[in-house]
């Protein structure tokens, strides 16, 4: 579909008055982004702007063609591929809202969603980011499930409980003050995975207050087919980044260093244990075992230890019988994040 069509309605879809700006960036989802779309236009709190970013998105000419039916009610920009950073610094430069909220395109909403979280920042004036549970969507690997039953979030949101995975924070269920999102320096373009984590790292360490509720208001895809959050290595890989990042900053407290510090050992370990995995596969018996030392520096697994001892004596034994397979899954599911947001692009 040509692009005037579509730049020539985006200026009369602008809400100067809106109070809260909903932020979804669009990438490869054009058979999904409908039910996104429907999920924001059933809200029962209706003072909200839709801004829809096409992140250079190679299946643009099939998501133009989904958009048609929302265009007079949508503010619809088309940009290079920025990454899913672009796509939200984009989308907030375009907010006139003083909240923004977050919405990936092939995950939707309840329709008490934005009055709920609404509702929270009238209450608490002082807020400046809200989250709630959610669903797993029933196409997803764990349907009817809910976000917090594998990534909870207990006690209050601070930079070390974020650090240290005590609270987790889907971005799909997120509203956020937009102007401490810009005092944070909107999202790292640079980073090509878990932008979103780094900002919520970077608010908590300038003292953000950020609340959650367990009542699930939304449905999410964690780990979709094709979707960056996909590669565990590289997800930890990107943790990594981030955490040595923060580490960096001289305003962080003692405990919070120290939580950061470990973090970042847990990160590598992690690493490490994939390392072992994918040489394992291919039967690179000392590359896996040597990967499965470091690893086990940070864990102290007596389990781990004799895998390690029986890659040496007896690796393709060791390897066949299953052991290592089973205590890299039990490594890995016990300190990793269990649910990756799905990147735009």
């Amino acid at each position: 579909m040509a692009d005037d069509m579509f730049s020539a309605r985006v200026g009369s879809n602008v809400n100067h008055a809106a109070s809260v700006s909903v932020i979804l960036p669009a990438y490869n989802t054009a058979s999904l982004i409908s039910e996104a779309l429907d999920s924001v236009f059933v809200q029962t709190y209706r003072n909200f702007e839709l801004i829809v970013i096409n992140d250079g998105s190679p299946d643009t000419e099939a998501l133009e063609q989904a958009l048609t039916p929302y265009l007079e009610r949508i503010v619809y920009v088309s940009q290079r591929n920025r990454g899913p950073a672009g796509a939200r610094n984009t989308g907030i430069g375009r907010a006139h809202g003083e909240l923004l909220a977050f919405l990936d395109s092939d995950d939707s909403w309840t329709s008490e969603y934005l009055a709920s979280q609404v509702k929270l920042f009238e209450q608490n004036p002082s807020l400046d980011m809200v989250y709630s549970d959610a669903f797993y969507c029933a196409d997803s690997q764990s349907p009817g499930k809910r976000y917090m039953d594998a990534c909870p979030s207990h006690g209050p949101v601070t930079l070390e409980a974020l650090v240290l995975e005590r609270c987790h924070v889907p971005i799909s269920c997120t509203v956020a003050r937009k102007q401490t999102i810009l005092d944070c320096g909107l999202f790292d373009e640079t980073l090509p995975r878990c932008d979103d984590y780094d900002m919520w790292l970077r608010m908590a360490s300038r003292g953000a207050k950020i609340l959650y509720h367990q009542n699930p208001l939304g449905w999410v895809r964690p780990g979709r087919q094709g979707s960056l959050g996909q590669s565990e290595i590289e997800m930890h890989k990107a943790g990594l980044q981030i955490l040595t990042k923060l580490e960096k900053s001289p305003a962080l407290s003692p405990a919070a260093r120290a939580a950061v510090n470990k973090a970042i050992a847990r990160e590598q370990a992690l690493i490490d244990l994939e390392g072992a995995k994918l040489s394992l596969a291919i039967g690179e018996f000392d590359e896996a075992r040597g990967s499965l030392i470091k690893a086990n520096t940070f864990f102290q697994s007596p389990k781990l230890r004799f895998v390690i001892l029986g890659l040496r004596l007896a690796p393709r034994r060791t390897a066949i019988g299953g052991r290592v397979w089973n205590h890299v899954r039990s490594m890995r599911e016990r300190h990793s994040r269990q649910f990756a947001p799905t990147p735009t692009s």
